[in-house]
């Protein structure tokens, strides 16, 4: 049986270990992670740990950046509606009141959907789901929200409904540029997201920039407009107990959005750009890291005590934390 061609990047083969797995004073596992910091004009890395320059899959991590795109393309939509365009949504009932909202507003349904089935993120909501004897559906699913702002951003444009998610369709093509454009890299590799719409690879300095130039941007501009509609909707880009959802509420200027595999993007409202990627995907570690790059940059947030609280349970009571190293 042959076996696949893979790729493996240098951001997981040559990530330094940035996090230790800490057991009554013992350090039973270790996290290896790729940080970078770029500068308010994207120019310089203020920060570079890990092969920052080779690209990984941001997952949802690029989900702003697709955003953006959509408004560039024409979709128009309150400040909520944009935020949960960008998120990773928790499936609690306001969340899915507003994935409806958004397809009505350009005369579809959930049944238009094409992103993956699945329960919702939050214990309650998913447990709620479960008691009524209900199943896996898409638009409980974290990316419903995007999915339904691809939808508006077709009909607003004449596109193609039904292959929205293919990779030479117009909407899709948009993103790729926009992606391209904001990241400063060229789009080697696409895949298949696990919502089953297009992920592309960039590089971890890349998405830095980018969200830093959004974090930035002037007002008036698309990308000043998607920004501040995450900052003034943290529980649409999340929900209620998101890491990513307080540390957006509780940093004024700041946007961020975190991402499957480990991944996790912020912009600062001076233009600096924050990227990290975990080699081991396994997100428990990926918090705590951001933390101590928060701390270490100066930013103040009430949100990096919840970033940082990651206990090591034994017997049910705390024996030991995850710690941040090397930075």
């Amino acid at each position: 049986m042959s076996t696949p061609h893979t790729v493996t990047p240098p951001a997981l083969d040559d990530a330094p270990v940035l996090a230790h797995y800490v057991r009554g004073g013992f350090v039973e596992s270790a996290h290896r992670a790729s940080v970078v910091v770029t500068s308010p004009d994207g120019g310089e890395h203020l920060l570079a740990l890990g092969a920052v320059d080779d690209p990984v899959f941001p997952r949802s991590s690029n989900k702003p950046v697709q955003t953006l795109a959509m408004v560039r393309a024409g979709l128009r939509m309150p400040p909520a509606h944009l935020a949960l365009a960008s998120a990773s949504h928790s499936g609690e009932d306001f969340h899915l009141a507003a994935v409806r909202e958004m397809l009505a507003s350009v005369g579809l349904t959930e049944g238009a959907l094409q992103n993956t089935p699945d329960y919702p993120v939050n214990d309650e909501a998913r447990e709620a789901v479960l008691r009524s004897g209900g199943g896996k559906l898409p638009i409980t699913q974290n990316c419903s929200g995007k999915h339904a702002a691809m939808l508006a951003t077709c009909v607003v444009n004449g596109w193609d409904t039904a292959t929205y998610r293919d990779p030479s369709h117009p909407l899709q093509v948009a993103i790729a540029k926009t992606l391209a454009e904001l990241t400063g890299d060229e789009i080697t590799s696409t895949a298949v997201d696990g919502c089953g719409a297009p992920v592309m690879a960039v590089t971890l300095a890349g998405l830095a920039r980018a969200f830093g130039t959004m974090a930035s941007a002037p007002a008036g501009t698309h990308e000043a407009e998607v920004a501040d509609a995450i900052r003034a909707n943290p529980a649409y880009l999340g929900g209620t107990g998101r890491d990513v959802t307080a540390l957006i509420e509780h940093t004024p200027g700041l946007i961020a959005k975190d991402g499957a595999e480990s991944v996790y993007a912020v912009g600062l409202a001076d233009g600096r750009g924050i990227a990290l990627k975990v080699a081991d995907g396994y997100p428990r570690a990926k918090p705590v890291i951001l933390a101590a790059v928060l701390r270490h940059l100066g930013v103040e947030s009430a949100a990096l005590a919840q970033l940082e609280h990651s206990p090591v349970l034994g017997h049910g009571e705390p024996v030991g934390a995850i710690v941040a190293v090397n930075l």
